[in-house]
């Protein structure tokens, strides 16, 4: 059973930063590309970032320049780090590692509130 266990969701102002970790075991980091999505209420999910099992990154363009997705093999753990939010940054934000259609897993999900 494979699980990725995520983890630094929470409340922010605006203009503040959170970082986001999803735990998951070594074979799978090194061996899937890596994402994260996030969904409002009411709107669909949205691509947010990802990076390849050769450390290549991409993110959406509304992202693009205040968050940074990473790797720690070290501790076995996906990082987003999110600064500068905007309150349309709220969401349920969820890790997900992709391998092939028969080897595609999510986290549980952690909620970004931000808000003054």
């Amino acid at each position: 059973q494979v699980q990725l266990v995520e983890s630094g969701g929470g409340l922010v102002q605006p203009g503040g930063s959170l970082r986001l970790s999803c735990a998951a075991s070594r074979s799978i980091l090194s061996s899937s590309v890596m994402r994260w999505y996030r969904q409002a209420p009411g709107k669909q999910r949205e691509l947010v970032a990802s990076i390849t099992n050769g450390g290549i990154t991409a993110y959406a363009d509304s992202v693009k320049g205040r968050f940074t997705i990473s790797k720690d093999t070290a501790k076995n753990t996906m990082v987003l780090q999110m600064d500068s939010l905007k309150p349309e940054g709220k969401a349920g934000y969820y890790c997900n590692a992709w391998k092939n259609d028969w080897n595609d897993y999510w986290g549980q999900g952690s909620q970004v509130t931000v808000s003054s």
